[in-house]
């Protein structure tokens, strides 16, 4: 029988630890793994166009199983293509190995071609990054990679030269126990207590969550109900949290609506749950202020805090509720109510107003209507910029749509590679890229992997011909827009021509019609729909302090438009207000 080499036995560890893809582009320093994944019927290699777009897939698919994902760079130029993607998942706390594969061991040192030091290069965006010198260290530091990667929620580096990855393995390689999950952490009594307390003895409580309500809903609206207090949140809460909350108050930040601002500042004592909120410019400086978080070191690193309790939000809640007295004075709860139906109302007419008669068509528009027609269980996969906006304020979170961005991160081009990783995690759920010309065209190549692998990934893409946001930063401190205008092909002919399903639209009376067209194709497709770049209207008082902070003006919004369904909601809140 043939001695495993080290690649079969990295490629085997893989496999036991749940990873079923190993997405990178092939090269020399690779060639025994990818080889070894060859012959594994149990992994699947897939080959991008871009390393960059290897790791964003592989963060999305993290994000979206809760499971370890895997990518991989040829050495030198190959691996340092992933760091920008590895940046990305490392700080939206998806689990990922990256394998970056090194030049031979015997050159490392001697400025070889294509030499860099891969395990001191990704130290800022891993919890873990080394360098495997001999075949029998590989197992326990693989071993270590995956157990950081996993337990500590972000991404593990292991710099694998080539020819070690040729070598026999040891004899007897030792079958470690891996970490595949994570156990939930509960806070101490004491810390229990002092909250009871501190809510106890406050009037006006504000809930605002992040991300770390996952999996929390039903604890959140309980213990909302028990204390009778608005809930807002950040944009990466909105999917976990906003759906089926007659306390819903909106959003705060750059993109925020309705009056989140408002109850977060006019209330006695703030509660951040699961939230690493970073505008600290929009947090309130005059009341109390508690925060949740399983991540002690995200513990008061934003504002300072009256109490740091350590814990995920759903344990911690189930500790808390039955021992908090029952309030029953509504009155904070339905002022902040109604306030968020108000905000949302006054901005509805400006995209309501001859709307689809628009041309240049509004990227509002076009955004509501996606919602509408996208299925109820889709995967959006959003660019950062404009489109963040858009699916901020116009798609519907339902307990089972997912919204997958560069939230954390901020990258451009994010929004194709996360749909790769999305679509290859499941088929048949439908994945829908929100994209922007200038995302899209900065890693276009990516269209063609949907192509090549038959993806049915659908490419909705706001065409402006300008990076909006980038405009906009620039209008609000003052400077005329420069070097943001983009000269754009015909994108849905581009998208044919690469072997894949295409229409372009530029009248919004065939936006519905062409939108249901792409959504029902059963491959890869694309929607090429030319946007109004002229959409952004800024509030009528902003500072350039403001913007420098993302401080805009309290209960404001960055811009005008609509709402989408969230007005609805906000009025159907409204019923449960009691009427004097």
């Amino acid at each position: 029988m043939a001695k495993q080499t080290v690649a079969e036995q990295f490629v085997d560890t893989l496999v036991r630890s749940g990873v079923e893809r190993l997405y990178g582009v092939v090269g020399d320093s690779l060639n025994p793994v990818v080889d070894a994944i060859r012959r594994n019927p149990a992994i699947d290699w897939i080959q991008v166009r871009h390393e960059e777009a290897a790791a964003f897939a592989a963060g999305a698919e993290a994000q979206l199983s809760g499971k370890l994902t895997a990518c991989a760079g040829s050495c030198g130029p190959g691996n340092l293509h992933l760091i920008n993607g590895l940046f990305d998942a490392h700080r939206s706390m998806a689990p990922v190995l990256a394998l970056a594969s090194h030049i031979p061991s015997s050159e490392i040192g001697t400025r070889f071609f294509q030499e860099t030091h891969p395990d001191r290069l990704f130290v800022e965006c891993s919890h873990y990054s080394e360098l495997i010198s001999s075949e029998q260290q590989m197992p326990r530091v693989l071993q270590t990679a995956i157990q950081h990667a996993v337990g500590q929620q972000g991404v593990s580096v292991v710099a694998l030269p080539g020819d070690l990855a040729s070598q026999p393995a040891p004899e007897t390689p030792v079958e470690h126990a891996l970490v595949t999950s994570r156990p939930t952490v509960r806070p101490g009594d004491a810390e229990i207590d002092a909250l009871v307390r501190m809510i106890d003895e406050s009037d006006k409580i504000t809930l605002f969550c992040g991300a770390g309500t996952a999996g929390a809903h039903a604890e959140v609206m309980e213990f909302a109900e028990r204390i009778k207090s608005p809930v807002g949140h950040a944009l990466r809460g909105k999917e976990w949290i906003q759906y089926d909350n007659p306390y819903d108050v909106g959003m705060s930040g750059l993109l925020g609506y309705g009056a989140a601002y408002e109850a977060t500042h006019e209330c006695d004592l703030l509660i951040l749950l699961g939230t690493d909120f970073p505008y600290n410019a929009f947090l309130p400086k005059n009341c109390k202020i508690v925060q949740v978080d399983v991540r002690p070191e995200h513990l008061g690193r934003r504002t300072q805090l009256d109490l740091a309790v350590w814990g995920d939000v759903r344990e911690t809640l189930r500790c808390l509720t039955p021992r908090v007295p029952l309030k029953t004075n509504r009155k904070f709860l339905d002022r902040m109510l109604k306030k968020h139906a108000e905000a949302l109302e006054g901005v509805v007419s400006a995209y309501t107003r001859k709307v689809d008669k628009h041309t240049p068509i509004h990227p509002e528009y076009v955004a509501s209507l996606l919602d509408e027609e996208a299925a109820d269980d889709a995967v959006f996969t959003v660019d950062t910029g404009m489109c963040n906006v858009w699916a901020a304020r116009y798609i519907t979170p339902n307990g089972r749509r997912r919204v997958i961005g560069s939230f954390s991160h901020g990258s451009m081009a994010n929004a194709v590679p996360q749909a790769v990783g999305a679509q290859l995690l499941d088929r048949d759920r439908q994945v829908i890229s929100m994209s922007g010309d200038g995302g899209f065209a900065m890693l276009m190549g990516e269209f063609l992997t949907l192509v090549q692998y038959d993806l049915p990934v659908k490419v909705v893409l706001f065409n402006n011909s300008s990076l909006g946001m980038v405009e906009l930063e620039m209008m609000v401190d003052g400077m005329p827009a420069y070097g943001t205008n983009n000269r754009n092909p015909d994108f849905a002919a581009l998208a044919q021509a690469a072997g894949a399903h295409a229409v372009r639209v530029e009248k919004p009376k065939h936006l519905r019609g062409a939108l249901k067209d792409v959504l029902k194709h059963k491959g890869p497709a694309l929607i090429d729909v030319v946007t109004d770049p002229h959409a952004l209207s800024l509030p009528p008082k902003i500072t350039r302090e403001q913007v420098s902070g993302f401080a805009l003006s309290a209960g404001k919004t960055v811009l005008d438009g609509g709402v989408g369904r969230m007005v609805q909601m906000a009025r159907s809140n409204l019923r449960n207000v009691p009427r004097p």
